[in-house]
Parts: structure tokens; sequence; C-alpha cells
């Protein structure tokens, strides 16, 4: 086979695990636009406990993230993946079977603790060679935004149907799925490696933590999911007293969420091509505080779909943007745990938007949460004055034939010596090398004939 085409294992691996992920994220969001709805018949459903019954996952999720990733390193990939799905559906079926606002937040809690998300990206290294693994980590995310957006549309039509206990036990019935995807479909990989690009390095968090670009992106990812689970403790009662009934909430989510996708698009292509990232950045926090302004002015329901589709715009373009910008501006050798910190940072922010959107709506209501979100954002701007326009680099990572100490130094210097390559750094005990390249200055056909040589 080609080496430019996928084997069987890679597109096992990338199927398998591209659907898991899926069916993760649908679990996880098809409840985040009905929960506000329909919890009123439980006991001390106030908007607080609310709020904390949203956000709660992100918590534990946020706590377990690192560990989980760590445990997979020790004790294998799949025992922790399976394991992580058996807590999710545990607490998919103690949220199902919850009569009280206390279990129902025990129940999403339990769902966070399956936090695998780094293990499954660690999984598909381990599963995928070098050359190819940029493009299996891209069509995993793809199909995380693409189960988005089906579960944001899918959950109030489903929840008009099943009711929210139908909806749990639904979220138990896919984390079942995915254990069988796991054990039927996705291989086991012959031994666990070491990946800077998909892997936590311990010795790296400080350095990561210490990065003002980074902190900057992992603050802007949190605020992000903080204002999603935030706002939509308010939206779904807003669009109720609009006039739209629950079942019709989905076709306003479908529609609202592709249409801010597809005008993202060009934003996006202008931000990459024309080298205005910081741009695009400082654009789509804009268009979140106008919409997240505008909402709360809307007098019919009408009106409330541009200032949806605003929203989604701007969402939309973050989502894209931010790990491009994390890959970009992380050092080769820390990219995993750069990526490690900047997902637990997301889970973060949708604990805390959770908490503080029932809080604010507690004590005053769902316009002035709005109104301070969007005030959230305008602080958001000034944090990211300080960002500095990203060199545009891309990765590549490559085998090695060589191991030898002497012979790395000298291929390394050869590289450095290429026009284009700005970065290189050395995995000898997994013969595998990291380069990020500036493709306007790259000297493609030698850098081939260079690594063609080893």
């Amino acid at each position: 086979m080609s080496r430019d085409s996928l084997t069987s294992i890679e597109l096992r691996a990338i199927s398998g695990l591209a659907g898991l992920y899926g069916l993760r994220m649908l679990g996880l969001f098809m409840v985040l636009p009905v929960l506000p709805l329909l919890l009123h018949e439980f006991a001390g459903a106030t908007p607080m406990a609310i709020g904390l019954a949203i956000g709660i996952y992100g918590l534990t999720q946020a706590l377990l993230q690192l560990p989980f990733g760590w445990l997979s390193d020790r004790f294998g990939r799949k025992p922790l993946i399976y394991c992580g799905l058996l807590l999710f559906t545990l607490g998919s079926v103690v949220a199902a079977t919850a009569d009280s606002m206390f279990w129902l937040i025990v129940g999403r809690a339990l769902q966070g603790t399956g936090a695998i998300a780094s293990v499954l990206m660690a999984l598909l290294a381990d599963l995928t060679r070098d050359e190819r693994r940029t493009q299996a980590m891209a069509t995993v995310g793809i199909s995380i935004g693409l189960a988005f957006i089906v579960a944001m549309a899918a959950g109030p039509w489903l929840a008009s149907l099943l009711g929210l206990s139908g909806l749990f036990w639904l979220t138990a019935v896919l984390s079942t799925l995915g254990m069988l995807v796991v054990w039927r479909w996705v291989p086991t990989p012959d031994r666990i490696r070491r990946h800077l690009d998909a892997g936590i390095d311990t010795a790296r968090i400080s350095d990561v933590l210490r990065h003002p670009q980074l902190l900057r992106l992992d603050f802007s990812i949190l605020v992000l999911h903080l204002l999603l689970t935030g706002v939509f403790v308010a939206i779904p009662g807003l669009l109720l007293e609009a006039g739209w009934s629950l079942s019709q909430h989905g076709w306003i989510y479908l529609i609202t969420m592709l249409a801010g996708f597809f005008a993202m698009i060009p934003l996006i292509i202008i931000g990459e091509k024309g080298r205005k990232m910081k741009a695009m950045l400082l654009l789509a926090v804009f268009l979140l505080a106008l919409a997240l302004a505008i909402l709360p002015l809307s007098l019919s329901g009408w009106v409330m779909l541009p200032g949806l589709w605003v929203f989604f715009i701007g969402f939309n373009l973050l989502e894209a943007s931010l790990p491009s910008l994390i890959s970009k501006q992380s050092p080769v050798e820390a990219k995993g745990t750069a990526m490690g910190i900047y997902s637990t940072s997301q889970f973060l922010g949708a604990f805390l938007g959770g908490v503080l959107g029932g809080l604010v709506l507690t004590h005053w209501g769902a316009q002035e949460l709005l109104w301070s979100a969007s005030l959230l954002c305008l602080i958001w701007l000034l944090v990211l004055l300080g960002f500095r326009q990203p060199r545009h680099l891309s990765s590549r990572v490559f085998s090695l034939t060589i191991t030898a100490a002497e012979e790395l130094q000298a291929l390394k210097h050869q590289l450095l010596s290429t026009p284009g390559v700005v970065e290189v750094v050395f995995l000898a005990e997994e013969a595998t090398g990291y380069l990020k390249l500036d493709r306007q200055q790259l000297d493609e056909p030698a850098l081939d004939r260079l690594l063609g040589k080893h």
C-alpha cells in the first residue's frame, strides 16, 4: 500500500474513535438545551441547582482529564476507555432514575468522571503512523463538531418524545454502544508509545502554564464554554416565553448553527490564508458580545434568531481557531501537554458557566444574565489585546531510521539548516521526529530528500 494511503488499521482506528467521540458528544450535549425546561418538577429545582446540574460534569472532567491520561500510560489505553465509558453509563443511569435535584447532580457529576478525551487521542496516536496523525486528528475534530450540531438540534426533539429520563437512558445506550465499538472495531496497539503531539508530559506543565500566549488561549476556551453553558441556562426559557415550543427549539438551533458555520468558513480562510488570526480572534469575541447584548432586547421569537445566528458565528469561529492557535503557539516538545491543559480549561469553563449562570438567574434574571455575559466578552477582548499575532507554522511528524546520538545531532543540524524548518525535536526511543515548519519559506523538496535518507 502507498504510504500516502491509510492502512486498514488506521481506517478502523480513525473511524472507530471518531465515532466514539461523536457518541460521547451526543450524550453530553443533548441535554444542554433542555435541562432548564424539564427540571422544574424536581424537588429543589432552583436556578442555582439547575445551573449546577448543567455544569457539574465539567468540573469532574477538568479534575480527571490529566490523571486519566497518565493512568493510560501505565495500565493501557483500552482499560481506561472502558472504565471511563462505564462511569459515564453509570452517571446516565443515576440521572435517568433521579427523583430530586441532588441525585440528578450526582448523575451528571458521574458522567463527567468518564474523562477519556486525552486517552482517546493517545490511542489514536498509537494506531496511526506519524505522517498520518494530523489527518486522523482532523477527522476526529470534524466528528466532534458534527456531533455538537446534531446533539443541540436533536436534544429538544427527543426530549419532547422521551422526556428527560428517556434522554438520559438514551445516553446510557450510546455509551454502551461506544464500548462495543472499542471492543469489536478499534484495534489494540502493540505497545503504548510516547507522543509529544498527543501525550501529556508532566515535566512540561509548568512551562505551558508560564507561557503568556498559551495562557490567553486557555483563558479564551474557558470563557467560551463558560458562555455556552451559562447562556443556555437562560436561552431555552427565553425561547419558550417567545412562543417557541420545545419541539421547535431543535430546528432553531439547527438553522442558526448551520448558518453560523457557513458564515464562519470565509472568516477562517481570511485568518489562515491572509495571516490575520488575531484579527479573527478579536472579531469572534466582538460578535459574541454583540449577540449577547441584542438577545435580551428581542421583542418577539423571530427577532431572537439573528441574535443566535451571530452568537454561533462567533462560537464556531473560536471553536475552529483556538486549537489551531494552540498548535501554532506551543513549543514542539510541549504540544500534547498544551492541548491537555487547553482541554482541562474548556471543561472548567463549562462548570463555571453553569454555576455562575444559575447564580445570576437566582438574584436577577435572564436578561441580566445575557448582559453580564456580554460584559464578560468585553473584558475578554481587553485580555486578548496583548495576544501576539502568531507565526503561521505547521507541524510534521516523521519516522526515524537512525537512533545513534551522533547521527541524530547531525540530522538536527541539517534540518535546521533547511529553509523553513523552525524547530526540531526527536524522540529517539520511539524513533520519531517532530518539526515545526514555515511553509512560505520551506524548501519542501530539500526536506523530503533529507528525510528520505533517514
